[in-house]
Parts: structure tokens; sequence; C-alpha cells
């Protein structure tokens, strides 16, 4: 019996809700498979605890989330709470106190699921992007002086170091050289950003001599949004920094039909630290608590925690199920469908226990 001691961090908004989902269809799985265990340990950190105490998690956060196997996390953000507290004082500090650096965003058109793209279907827009996680534009240098006065003075200062750009990039290689393409897009502002992002070119070239295997290509990242949207199928295995990835992710999950079905995986690739999985959405207040929040984005993180744990044939099944059910169109609002939160989640374990593979 293989049992894995996963910490869960619902957070805010429709982070219970779909890490409810969540849970409840990795214990259905547990079921299904028979040899493994999934044991929950829930945290109540994020903004109604900084409203009660003045952080989002406790000082020894970072300590007690350690000996975890891996973290499931539902979202951040709150209305009432400055968005640079809320994301500051608990993802950040998890993601870079674990040295997370390989941010994965897996993006799909999913069966049953109609993108906004004109003749683009499942098959069509199959990418995976790479978020550089510990540095780049977020690295959280900078500060702000004079304050109120006119000659204030703001600096968010971008950091890019030899040693963070090239273990991200040589992620993004061995990643494109796992996939059946072989094909990884840089994306870069080099021609602006002449000191860093320079750097950045240089270092994709440097590595890229390690996998003669893998064709590349350097896109800016402007010019990449026009790529993304009119010729997706050129695409496959992309990497870009922290804030570039960061947005052109938004966009690869809406292109592919909505961001309530996008996951994330942040992940340390040494493994000295537990990694954390969570959807991309986001907080989402305007549907917090209706109880139509998608939870495919959730379990398609799932499956990615699955699969950093080594649980591939569950991953598989995961997955399996999950386009079972999209393919059917029992479907959330937020995709075209009239299910709600449970219906989904009920329909996906069914799946998971009618499979015969």
């Amino acid at each position: 019996m293989r049992e894995y001691a996963i910490a869960s961090i619902p957070a805010d908004g429709i982070g219970p809700e779909v890490i409810a989902a969540g849970e409840t269809v990795l214990k259905s799985l547990e079921k299904r498979l028979g040899d493994v265990t999934f044991n929950f340990q829930t945290f109540d950190w994020g903004s109604d605890h900084y409203k009660k105490h003045g952080v989002m998690m406790p000082a020894d956060g970072l300590t007690t989330l350690k000996k975890f196997d891996a973290i499931y996390f539902g979202a951040v953000g709150a209305p009432d709470v400055p968005d640079h507290i809320t994301l500051w004082g608990l993802r950040l500090p998890i993601c870079q106190g674990f040295d997370q650096y390989a941010n994965v965003r897996p993006t799909k058109i999913l069966p049953g699921i109609t993108p906004p793209l004109r003749n683009c279907g499942p098959g069509d827009l199959d990418w995976v992007i790479i978020r550089e996680n510990s540095e780049g534009e977020y690295a959280g240098a900078g500060g702000r002086v004079h304050r109120g006065l006119p000659e204030e003075v703001g600096t968010e200062v971008a950091i890019f170091t030899r040693v963070g750009v090239t273990r991200v990039m040589r992620y993004a290689f061995k990643l494109a050289q796992s996939r059946p393409r072989k094909l990884l897009t840089v994306v870069t502002k080099s021609n602006a950003q002449r000191h860093g992002m320079v750097m950045w070119d240089e270092i994709a070239a440097e590595v890229a001599q390690e996998f003669p295997d893998v064709t590349w290509d350097k896109m800016l990242v402007d010019a990449m949004t026009v790529r993304m949207t009119l010729k997706p199928q050129s695409l496959d295995t992309i990497v870009a920094t922290n804030l570039h990835a960061d947005v052109l992710s938004d966009l690869a999950g809406a292109l592919a039909g909505s961001l309530g079905v996008a996951p994330t995986a942040n992940i340390d690739p040494e493994r000295r630290f537990p990694s954390m999985f969570e959807p991309i959405h986001g907080s989402a207040f305007d549907i917090t608590g209706k109880g139509i929040a998608n939870p495919v984005a959730s379990f398609w993180t799932a499956a990615q925690m699955l699969d950093h744990l080594g649980e591939t044939d569950g991953a598989a099944r995961l997955m399996r199920a999950v386009e079972k059910v999209t393919g059917a169109g029992i479907l959330t609002p937020d995709v075209g469908g009239t299910a709600n939160t449970k219906e989904v989640t009920d329909a996906v374990v069914d799946a998971i226990h009618s499979s015969n593979v």
C-alpha cells in the first residue's frame, strides 16, 4: 500500500469548492486503484485567516508544510484584501520558499468543449507552458521611496540569474524532448529588454546544444500572442519568464475554452521540498457559493500531482474519466453547460468506477 500525505490549502473564493471536489475524486480513485491512500490535512490559511490574525499563514507555515508529499492549493485573493498582500502572504512564499522553480501549465481542448477559435478542436491546441517560477519579474526586488510626495518613486526590478535561467531552460528542453513533437518555443522580449532577456536568449542557445533532437525557435512575447491565436497548431512546448508565462498561460486557458479547466503544477524538480498543485482560475468571487465552479481544473491539477508522485496509472485513469465526462456534455456554465459542480464531480466519480481500463 502506497500512502501519500497531502497538505490541502483551499484558501479563498471558489478554492474550497473545487478542492473539496478534487479530494472527492481522489478518494474515489483511491478505492478504484486499491493499493494507494491519500491522507489529506486541511489548513485554513488565506484571506479569512489574514482578517483574524493579520497574516495569510503562520510564521512557521513552511516548516509545517515541508513534511508533506505534495500541496493541493485552491485559490488566493479576496475583494477586501489588497492583492499584493494575499499573493505575497501565501502563494509566493510557498513557491519561493520551496524553490518550486518550474511552473508547468498544460493546455489542450478537452472533448465536448467548444473553444473560441474558429476551426480549432481537440488535437489542434495541445501545449505545455513552462513558467520560470522563482525570479524574473516576480523576484520581489524593488521598493518605494518619498511616499506621497510628487517625487515618489516605485521600482520593480526583474532579476535574471544564470542559475535560474539555465535550470528552467533545461527543464523545458527535457519536457519538450519527452513529448512526441519534440518542439520548443522560447519566449523573449530581448529587442526591448537588452540585459536580462538577452542573457535569456543566450542561455537558451547554450542549453539547446545539449538537446540536438529538440527543434526550437524563439518568439517575442507580443508576437507570441498572435501566433497562439492564429497558428495554435504550430506550438507544442513553450518556456517563458515569470511574467510573460503568467500572461500567456491565461490566454492559453481562454483559447482552450475556459480558465475553469486549466491546471498548474509548481514543481521543485530536485524534489528537496513538496511541490504544489493548483487550478489556474483564481478565487472567482463572482460565483463563490453558487455551486457552479468548474472543478475540471482541480481534477487535471490532481492528475499532475499524481504524475509527480509516480502514480502515472492513476493520473491517466483520472484524465480519461474527465475527458469522458466533458465529451458527454456534462459541463458547467463557463464552458457552455448547465451542470453544477457536484454533478460534474459525481459524473467523474462514476466514470472512474465504471471504466474497465
